[in-house]
């Protein structure tokens, strides 16, 4: 079932919340000091190409804190938006629900993804 969820998640929208990640890690790793945040973007891209049958699991520390507050300000917030209004478009129908569940998911997890560790 993950796996006729993930296609679809693509045709969905899925591939440009991908590509919105991909994107942003490419921009990150053009400064070595960004190279770090960057990485963690392209293993966020894997969970944004396909989100079903994972989960996100969060684990706060100080440092994370501190790169989360930069990230959101540079790039989080343009991704988490992207992903909250698809999520709120495909919630309109019953059938969407699933995959605006997903967005949600991308959406909260592009706000502070440091810290946070993705699970299988």
């Amino acid at each position: 079932m993950t796996v006729l969820g993930d296609i679809l998640w693509l045709v969905f929208g899925g591939f440009l919340s991908g590509l919105g990640w991909i994107i942003s890690g490419i921009v990150w790793c053009v400064t070595i000091i960004g190279i770090p945040i960057g990485l963690q973007c392209f293993k966020l891209a894997s969970l944004s190409f396909l989100p079903f049958g994972r989960k996100v699991r969060y684990e706060g520390q100080a440092v994370s804190f501190i790169v989360n507050v930069l990230w959101f300000i540079v790039s989080g917030f343009i991704l988490a938006l992207g992903n909250f209004i698809l999520g709120c478009i495909l919630t309109i129908t019953i059938i969407g629900i699933p995959f605006g569940k997903q967005f949600f998911k991308i959406a909260k997890l592009a706000m502070a993804p440091f810290g946070a560790v993705i699970e299988s």
